[in-house]
């Protein structure tokens, strides 16, 4: 129960973050635009997901330490766990100067590709390197603590910090643009909370594990899963950047920041399910490391049938509600068509495709099984690199989420069948009948609201009043059908959480 205890303290803080975030996303995007237009709205994003793609130069150290710590931690082996984090250490620095190299050279080439859209080169290449700044912080001071807590089941810690320096970021931009300054003092300035989040890492790492030395020699070869753990961080990175980096340099800054604003609502689905997975991964490797198959196998079943649940009933909402929020958000936004119905529908496809396989890949993660799965995660990320690149010019935004589709049902097939096999020994058809489950309930809760109801809210709070009935039905529809379908799973979760109330 105490591996339960902390999965719940995860997921209550991830969702404290998750609500800042969404408040964040939800508010920023809007004063961008009304303040400095969709091609500045645009190009921030844009350049945040460029760069993005740099932290490949990380090469899988994340993943490979964190897995590396699960043994040591479990058997309080000191020795080890300061050779590990010495190496992580080490390591991470070297990223760093990469990484900050790479930027200096985006900093003189990015502006060439983007500099014609009423946006001068100069401003261009202040906000790379601004926005650059912040994550070469991530190498030098934070990289070993996010590494330590994650493998310590601690992502409570990390949540909670990035909450307050997300709430931070915001406040400051919000104050200076409301005043009009300029958009690269804005984010100058919000540099700041960078720098309070770093000193709040290294506080509590000083406080909570005072007898870890870094300085001891490095443990280099317990990293050695870390070539193999770049393709997986290398298939997160093009799924998630390719979109905006694609559509800002073939299809313009203003057509980014369309997607920016559609994509805004899927963050908050994919922040809800991402708060009830927080931290799990660190769970789950332990059993692993323990050999406890048989806690495992029951503890997975129930995890993906909570996961599947809230899924279905997070894009069946998504679904009902998107376009009624989306005509009320952009009201007044003129310099770029935002009401696009084909581009809402094609992202609650890409984002159902995209969590299904979250469960499965979640442990890929937890057994360090990067070497075994790179082939597969080269083939998803050149699928959506290579079909973006063909399908923007001719269907724009569709044709990029389409390409992202297309990724994810490869990867989804691929996992489903994989995991049984390799970590969890359940059959696969657990799994299958599951997905299916998604669309037959996905479908019986979203047809009967659009073609029996009429939402066409005029204000937020008219928006937030209709939204209440529409997620009680999507609730009602998907829990029931759960239970019933598949009650023994539905009672196991039910004793867990009255076993977990009772303590």
């Amino acid at each position: 129960m105490r591996r339960t205890k902390l999965s719940l303290y995860n997921s209550i803080s991830a969702l404290v973050l998750q609500i800042v975030n969404l408040v964040v996303n939800l508010v920023l995007p809007k004063v961008m635009i009304t303040v400095y237009g969709s091609s500045v709205n645009g190009l921030v994003n844009s350049i945040k997901q460029f760069i993005s793609y740099f932290n490949l130069v990380e090469a899988g150290l994340s993943g490979a330490a964190v897995y590396a710590l699960y043994k040591p931690l479990a058997q309080k082996n000191k020795d080890d766990i300061d050779g590990i984090i010495s190496a992580s250490n080490r390591f991470y620095n070297i990223s760093g100067f990469i990484f900050s190299a790479l930027v200096l050279i985006t900093a003189f080439v990015y502006p060439m590709f983007t500099s014609g859209q009423g946006i001068n080169a100069g401003t261009i290449a202040l906000l790379v390197l601004i926005i650059g700044a912040s994550g070469a912080m991530e190498y030098f001071a934070v990289g070993k603590y996010k590494v330590l807590y994650t493998a310590d089941q601690k992502s409570y810690v990390i949540s909670l910090i990035n909450a307050a320096a997300v709430a931070i970021n915001a406040v400051i931009i919000l104050v200076l643009a409301s005043l009009g300054v300029n958009i690269v003092f804005v984010q100058l300035i919000a540099l700041t909370s960078f720098f309070a989040r770093s000193f709040m890492y290294i506080v509590y790492g000083k406080r909570k594990y005072p007898t870890i030395n870094p300085k001891v020699p490095p443990k280099n070869e317990a990293l050695d899963k870390r070539w193999d753990s770049m393709i997986l961080q290398l298939l997160g990175v093009a799924s998630n950047a390719t979109p905006v980096v694609v559509i800002s340099l073939i299809l313009g800054l203003k057509e980014a920041s369309v997607y920016v604003v559609y994509n805004m609502v899927f963050v908050a689905v994919l922040a809800l399910l991402t708060t009830f997975s927080e931290g799990l991964s660190a769970i789950f490797g332990d059993l692993l490391v323990r050999k406890e198959i048989n806690i495992l196998q029951n503890a997975y079943k129930q995890y993906e049938y909570i996961y599947y649940a809230l899924m279905t009933w997070g894009y069946s909402c998504a679904a009902i509600l998107i376009m009624p929020f989306l005509k009320i958000y952009t009201a007044g936004f003129t310099d770029a068509e935002y009401i696009r119905p084909a581009i809402a529908a094609l992202f609650v496809a890409n984002g159902i495709a995209s969590n299904i396989k979250t469960p499965q890949g979640m442990l890929v993660i937890s057994a360090g099984l990067y070497k075994e799965t790179k082939l597969q995660s080269f083939i998803q990320a050149s699928i959506i690199v290579v079909l973006s690149l063909i399908l923007a010019p001719h269907f724009g935004i569709a044709g990029v989420l389409a390409a992202s589709i297309a990724s994810n049902l490869y990867r989804d097939i691929d996992l489903i069948f994989y995991i049984p096999k390799a970590v969890t020994k359940l059959k696969p058809t657990m799994t299958i009948r599951r997905v299916l489950r998604i669309f037959l309930l996905f479908f019986a809760t979203v047809l009967p609201v659009l073609y029996f109801t009429d939402i066409k809210p005029e204000s937020s709070i008219q928006w937030v009043l209709q939204a209440i009935p529409v997620a009680l039905w999507s609730f009602i529809v998907i829990a029931g059908g759960n239970i019933l379908i598949e009650r023994n799973t539905a009672k196991a979760v039910f004793a867990r959480l009255r076993g977990l109330l009772h303590e």
